[in-house]
């Protein structure tokens, strides 16, 4: 009634199912799929320095020890948590006396990458370029981020991906078929785990570990979905809290409230909530998306997105939680304008690069005697003494400086009615030039 035999010399079921042949792997068939690029990269025969970059548990040091096996290379593997230049420098000479004394190129295995410095990559970046050694590194960020140039120009990346709940099932039935001895699952089971495990292999076969051995310490064949709850507690979503991920998510988020999609954003908001996401981060994105993308179409949307932030600061989680899902679905809904964004973003870009313009005289301030001889402010117009409370025709520009008209309001929301007031503007202006 065990997955597992009991014994001395105990084999984690994640390891025991580690597969032997590239056939055996499940999952990545977008590149290990006939046709595709890592497998006719194997089928080549020749090995190729490679980055295998993906989520935890979904085959990348499975896929670096195959490789080792199809180019019928020495395997040397080194973990970038534990290991520093001098293990880097050990590698190296293991792979000169294999070369030397047993003919056999070396396949050098770098887990998680990432974790090097830049003087740790660059040790390797000699013996990689002399061909002493194939590199093979493995992470869960972006190499674009956090593998030197150099060391990342020489090597092809490809993408792995969290396995879907087909090859999930598949990998139950593997497990099944060579270690399975009378135990039971009732679907709800197997869906609970398939949630559990969030497309992490190895954490899915670490769970159907634990649940053979809770089963065997209950004396039970049948594993239901209650007993999983109890056996295994609650589950703990996979969320990287300052990688790729996190901001991948942060970005769906802001692009579902772009685009208007109120559930999508509810979505994701509830997806980096439910993973241990800082709600207080949450709210001060929210409050930039209210600037950004409602801006002055509905200014409303700033004051209820700043509203939320404040009630949660008081109420903390999870009810405050509530008011921050409720402004997003607000700004999700509210019509949107980023005109204001654009207008300040080419003011600052024009600003930055122009000259410095003097402020024109009229519009200078003069609190003391001399600057009142000297002409500062000398035929300002106040404009709550002309018709409208404006000054037709005046100048509020540099001189010599044309106008720029970066605001262009939109024909969204409140911004109809600024786009109308300022044309209104535009024609008293046109009407006095006209008079002179």
């Amino acid at each position: 009634m065990s997955l597992l035999p009991m014994s001395e010399n105990f084999t984690p079921l994640a390891e025991a199912l580690r597969p032997q042949r590239l056939e055996d792997l499940v999952g990545q068939t977008h590149i290990l799929g006939e046709g595709k690029p890592l497998a006719l990269a194997f089928a080549s025969g020749k090995p190729h320095s490679m980055i295998l970059w993906g989520p935890p548990g979904v085959g990348k040091t499975t896929i670096a020890r195959l490789a080792a096996h199809v180019f019928d290379c020495e395997f040397i593997p080194l973990s970038a948590v534990l290991a520093g230049v001098k293990e880097i420098r050990q590698a190296v000479e293991m792979a000169e006396q294999n070369l030397q004394q047993f003919k056999r190129h070396t396949i050098l295995f770098v887990d998680e990458i990432h974790r090097f410095n830049k003087a740790q990559q660059d040790a390797l970046l000699p013996f990689v370029e002399s061909g002493l050694v194939t590199f093979i590194g493995a992470t869960t960020e972006n190499p674009s981020f956090e593998v030197n140039s150099a060391l990342l120009s020489r090597s092809q990346v490809y993408v792995l991906k969290s396995l879907n709940d087909a090859e999930l099932l598949e990998l139950l039935e593997k497990a099944q078929k060579s270690l399975f001895q009378g135990m039971n699952f009732e679907e709800a089971a197997i869906q609970t785990l398939i949630q559990l495990a969030d497309g992490d292999a190895r954490k899915f076969l670490n769970l159907l570990e634990q649940t053979d051995q809770a089963a065997r310490l209950s004396k039970i064949s049948t594993i239901t979905e209650a007993f999983l709850s109890d056996a295994l507690g609650g589950k703990q979503r996979r969320f990287d809290k300052a990688g790729d991920h996190f901001y991948d998510q942060i970005s769906a988020l802001h692009k579902s409230v772009r685009g208007s999609d109120p559930d999508a954003a509810l979505y994701w908001f509830c997806r980096m909530i439910d993973g241990g996401a800082d709600a207080k981060y949450l709210a001060r994105r929210i409050i930039r998306m209210a600037w950004e993308d409602i801006g002055l179409a509905d200014p409303r949307a700033m004051q209820l997105a700043n509203d939320a932030a404040n009630t949660y600061e008081r109420l903390g989680s999870p009810e405050g939680e509530l008011a921050l899902a409720e402004a997003l679905v607000y700004l999700a809904a509210a019509p949107k304008s980023n005109a204001a964004y654009k207008a300040y973003n080419q003011a600052k870009d024009f600003v930055a690069q122009d000259m410095t313009r003097e402020v024109p005289i009229h519009l200078r301030n003069a609190p003391t005697k001399l600057m009142k001889e000297l002409g500062h402010g000398k035929a300002y117009r106040y404009a709550h003494d002309e018709p409208h409370a404006y000054a037709a025709g005046e100048n509020y520009l540099p001189d010599g400086m044309k106008e720029p008209q970066w605001y262009q309001p939109t024909e969204r929301g409140l911004e109809i009615k600024i786009k109308e007031k300022l044309a209104f503007l535009k024609a008293l202006d046109q009407a006095a030039k006209d008079k002179k």
